[in-house]
């Protein structure tokens, strides 16, 4: 059983101080980010966080050109699936990299951002 409840919030917190982390289930080792109550390989529900390298790279990504309301603001901007050195994937938003240098395979490196008051996920360059 892990030692706190495995919640978005124990996920986030760690994020914000730029520490990525996973939670590794204990019956077969299989890694899962973001928190989830079942492991996906094998069903079980005992986990213990992992701390991640927050290395990765571009599996995939998308411009959004006309976003939704609340962001509306931001557009144009790039959110990536990235395929991190654990194994995981991951989706974030992409900072500090033109969206035209954007490519699957591009080296990217996890970066907390705050928005609107909320902690989210992004990615900038290594």
């Amino acid at each position: 059983m892990t030692e706190r409840p495995v919640t978005q919030h124990a996920f986030f917190e760690p994020a914000r101080e730029g520490k990525l982390t996973a939670i590794k289930c204990a019956g077969c080792g299989a890694l899962a980010i973001p928190p989830r109550e079942l492991c996906p390989e094998c069903g079980a529900r005992t986990w213990s966080p992992v701390l991640l390298s927050g290395d990765g790279a571009i599996a995939s990504f998308t411009v959004i050109r006309v976003a939704p309301r609340g962001h509306a603001g931001d557009a144009p901007y790039a959110i990536a699936a990235v395929r991190l050195a654990e194994g995981v994937s991951l989706l974030g938003r992409v900072v500090d990299i033109p969206l035209d240098k954007l490519a699957v395979g591009l080296d990217v490196r996890f970066r907390p951002l705050r928005i609107r008051e909320q902690t989210a996920i992004g990615f900038g360059p290594r």
